[in-house]
């Protein structure tokens, strides 16, 4: 590692005015500013094409940005490059396990590439075995392993070398609930014991469950940050779905009911699939009155429900776009892979 060490920065990363344009002109990263805290677990979202991976490609020194400035774990990502990837673990969505390996010889192969002294490398072996909880099937050919299995053992060997930050890309994509979860508690686990982890997800519920703050990007810029309580709050209120019965023209007449009633206070109505959704402060309040002008106006309510914003309805009205499907739906179509 440079002689140089990091500053006495508590900012895991520093960017500032970041922009990346290729060579034919497309801008794919446009003014970013972005800081993470030392031990933050910080997520990252935005739509296919709108950034993200040309972001964390920058942050990890594998694009050169064309403008701003980043420091990542004090480290400027031009100058010192080398001592950023010294000083930081990735996990890409594809796993880079040796499946001829075993879960021990693909992390001990993992600290010799990292350099890892020898005198320690049987302890952190053992130690980050038992981290991923492989420690029973470490002897066992990774060939053998389940994909979520291959997935811990991906994150550990990205971890021999003890990196204070790491990037994970998408590292649930594929994976069944129960693998995830598993995913989630080891990735919880490094971050309590002070590692600072920069996670992109296409899952707005592992954002909000795992993440102290979150970051939205679209079109090459970061349109919104805060914690995922925060960027709730900016919805406005609770939501009430509401299932109306006689197809598009009985939604639309619904809709228009709801936006004239004068029921709720600064009520956004939006037209869905199965009836209408209204976002409004009084919502659970004054529900059962849109429920009844709905009745009066000859239209038929076969189901209603009064909730909170989650990070899906924050998504969509800052992106006017949904993320991805859910977790669940993605896991259903994937192979599955505990």
């Amino acid at each position: 590692m440079d002689t140089e060490t990091a500053t006495e920065s508590r900012d895991a990363i520093a960017a500032s005015d970041v922009s990346l344009t290729y060579s034919d002109g497309t801008e794919a990263v446009r003014s970013v500013d972005l800081t993470v805290p030392e031990g933050e677990f910080f997520g990252f979202l935005g739509p296919n094409g709108a950034g993200k991976t040309t972001t964390i490609k920058m942050l990890a020194t594998l694009l050169k940005p064309t403008g701003g400035e980043v420091r990542v774990n004090g480290f400027d990502v031009r100058e010192q490059a080398q001592s950023v990837r010294e000083s930081i673990g990735y996990m890409a969505q594809e796993t880079s396990v040796d499946t001829e390996l075993t879960a021990r010889e693909n992390v001990r192969f993992a600290c010799e590439a990292y350099g890892v002294p020898r005198s320690e490398r049987a302890e952190r072996i053992e130690e980050l075995l038992e981290l991923a909880d492989l420690a029973d099937v470490a002897d066992k050919r990774a060939d053998d392993f389940s994909g979520g299995m291959k997935k811990r053992l991906d994150a550990a060997t990205a971890l021999v070398h003890r990196p204070p930050l790491v990037f994970l890309d998408e590292p649930t994509t594929g994976l069944d609930p129960k693998a995830r979860n598993r995913l989630w508690e080891y990735f919880r686990r490094i971050n309590e014991q002070g590692t600072t982890i920069f996670l992109t997800t296409q899952y707005l519920e592992e954002a909000d469950q795992l993440c102290d703050r979150i970051a939205v990007i679209l079109d090459g810029e970061i349109v919104a940050t805060g914690s995922p309580a925060e960027l709730k709050r900016q919805v406005g209120g609770e939501l009430l779905d509401i299932e109306i019965d006689g197809g598009e023209a009985a939604r639309e007449r619904a809709a228009a009911v709801a936006r004239s009633s004068g029921v709720f206070d600064e009520a956004s109505v939006e037209v869905t699939e199965e009836g209408l959704t209204v976002t409004a402060r009084n919502a659970r309040t004054y529900g059962t009155d849109l429920l009844v002008a709905l009745r009066d106006e000859g239209l038929t309510v076969t189901g209603f429900n009064v909730r909170a914003p989650t990070l899906d309805d924050v998504f969509l009205a800052i992106t006017g776009e949904e993320l991805a499907e859910s977790a669940d739906d993605a896991a259903v179509d994937a192979e599955v892979v505990r």
